[in-house]
């Protein structure tokens, strides 16, 4: 089936991009996504900041905004899947067109916005499933807010329980003075508020893991900081990373001059330095997911060896299909069994050492 739905994809990339992702999304609601086989593989399973992930092959942020298809993606192989940036209200985002592919580079530059549906029907979304399988939301901030810290607080507050794990936001470069979140300052208030808020919450009911989502754009002292930031404030681990503002020479796409994130095969070297960088300054304090060009199973692993203990990808799809995911995951497994590993976690940092 995944040859097929492959197919699909491709007929897919004749359409502009967003309209692309709206059919597939419009698809996937009406059962018409690819279903993998449900044979387990035992090297992929593993712990992530106290998650039990049937297999490390994550769905990163970005495709799902509005919790949507989260139980599809998982049924398609995926071991966890990531819903969002959800904002506290709706909100439209940039202006189209605003999504753009780089089909020479197998890359993807969006400006999009943080568009959502807002808090209340996401919410409701995830109510309504069966909790079958890992799913997070990822939380962020409306670009007209008064009080950015508190959209945070907010989406966490009213999300709890509905999510198995979350991600807080701070590094899309598409929302105006977002970034800023990451300096020192201002990060140790949005996560000092948020974990005051995590500790009411506990009180209620079970702990959710917590993640904070990285620029690959950062200085080695910026580095250094948001690990030393996220530890004090007891986050369990980072995503590194999201989308970058850099350009490499390489790029040929007619889009490439585009303002907006780069996604796709162009971020792979970046991120996965930004992320070997990370493991260094974090060691084994914070669990790391590894996001940014995967566009295979020996990429998916060099972020594994380079400190992942997980990885996500999306873009890639726009370009593979939905057949990637099952691909990805037998190709870490052959590595892994190749290397003389028996799991996921006895590779993550394999290179550092």
């Amino acid at each position: 089936m995944s040859a097929l739905h492959d197919l699909i994809a491709g007929a897919l990339r004749t359409l502009d991009p967003e309209t692309a992702h709206e059919v597939t999304i419009a698809a996937l609601k009406r059962g018409l996504g690819p279903r993998a086989a449900a044979t387990p593989t035992p090297s992929l399973r593993t712990r992530l900041a106290g998650l039990d992930l049937p297999n490390c092959v994550g769905l990163a942020a970005g495709f799902d905004k509005n919790a949507e298809v989260a139980d599809p993606m998982l049924a398609a192989g995926f071991g966890f899947v990531e819903c969002g940036t959800v904002t506290p209200l709706a909100q439209a985002g940039n202006p189209r067109p605003r999504l753009f592919r780089l089909t020479e580079d197998c890359g993807v530059i969006n400006r999009l916005g943080f568009n959502n549906g807002g808090l209340e029907p996401f919410a409701a979304r995830l109510a309504a499933r069966r909790r079958r399988g890992i799913v997070g939301a990822n939380i962020g901030a409306n670009k007209d807010s008064a009080d950015r810290v508190g959209d945070y607080v907010l989406g966490l507050t009213r999300l709890w329980g509905l999510a198995d794990y979350f991600t807080v936001n701070v590094s899309s470069p598409n929302t105006p003075g977002l970034r800023a979140l990451q300096t020192r300052e201002a990060l140790s208030e949005l996560l000092g508020r948020l974990d005051e808020a995590r500790g009411r919450l506990r009180a209620a009911g079970p702990d959710a893991p917590v993640f904070l989502k990285i620029a690959p754009d950062l200085a080695d002292d910026e580095i250094e900081a948001i690990v030393e930031t996220a530890i004090a404030h007891g986050l369990e681990g980072l995503i590194v990373g999201n989308t970058t503002l850099s350009r490499p020479s390489s790029l040929r796409g007619a889009a490439r001059e585009e303002a907006g994130g780069l996604s796709g095969a162009p971020l792979m070297p970046l991120s996965t330095q930004v992320l070997r960088q990370v493991r260094q300054a974090a060691g084994d304090r914070l669990a790391l997911i590894g996001v940014g060009g995967i566009a295979s199973g020996a990429d998916a692993y060099a972020k594994i060896r380079a400190g992942a203990s997980a990885v996500q990808f999306y873009s890639s799809m726009v370009y593979q299909g939905p057949g990637l995911v099952m691909n990805v995951r037998r190709d870490v497994a052959a590595r892994l069994a190749a290397d003389g590993f028996a799991s996921v976690s006895q590779a993550v940092g394999a290179d550092l050492t």
